[in-house]
């Protein structure tokens, strides 16, 4: 299951079948220590391609719940990790309660109340700090990039070109090449303004345009009005 397969089509077909295999471990007998390290080694399977089961996660960190001593501090922090990257599903959390306190995991937990408060430059600056542990895990960067995103779009209408390149930690031309996917993608608008400079003018939503938030009574048919009126004289 671990081994290296060269033909790519084969390779890929390879880990749908484990992924496939470790789900049914899990649904039949999740706690049964004898799939451990199948879940360990699906643990290292999610970094390498960057696919992702929270259920898979689960049931290996209440594994090691009864085989203390089987832990293996690496891969409670590659689970750690890829939980910070589905925020904000709430799958940092639910990971959490599974850990016992005598594990240090200062770094994601640092990393997280960094995100749960959007203090974007705090969480860059240690993920700088700890980029040797945090760039084996692929697509990391992009993953809380997209959550920066989210978080301003909820907020803002329009934000200073400075204050999104704090949140996803781009500047210059790579910033540029951000910005130009963005307006083709998700309808972006760049904004010249001669006192705050560059303005982004993000996606409108119900959040950051209230107005288009449907009223309650939007949803209600004029047939079902109709028939409660009567009711109500």
């Amino acid at each position: 299951m671990g081994r290296e397969i060269s033909n790519a089509p084969t390779n890929q077909k390879q880990q749908s079948s484990m992924a496939y295999t470790v789900e049914q471990l899990v649904a039949v007998n999740p706690y049964n220590p004898d799939i451990l390290p199948d879940l360990e080694n699906y643990v290292n399977e999610q970094v390498s391609s960057q696919t992702y089961s929270l259920n898979a996660n689960l049931c290996l960190l209440r594994l090691y719940q009864f085989e203390p001593e089987r832990m293996s501090t690496q891969i409670v922090a590659r689970i750690l990790i890829k939980a910070l990257m589905a925020t904000p599903a709430p799958d940092f959390s639910l990971c959490l309660f599974l850990i016992p306190e005598r594990v240090n995991i200062c770094l994601t937990m640092c990393l997280y109340l960094s995100l749960q408060t959007s203090r974007f430059r705090q969480f860059w600056d240690e993920v700088a700090k700890s980029r040797h542990i945090l760039e084996v895990v692929p697509g990391f960067e992009q993953a809380i990039q997209e959550y920066a995103v989210h978080v301003l779009s909820l907020t803002y209408q329009k934000v200073r070109r400075s204050v999104l390149a704090e949140a996803v930690n781009i500047e210059g031309p790579s910033l540029d090449k951000f910005l130009d996917h963005h307006i083709a993608n998700s309808g972006w608008v760049i904004e010249k303004n001669e006192s705050k400079g560059q303005l982004i003018i993000l996606s409108r939503n119900e959040f950051n345009h209230p107005e288009l938030k449907k009223s309650t009574a939007d949803g209600v048919p004029l047939d079902k009005i109709a028939r409660i009126i009567p009711i109500l004289g």
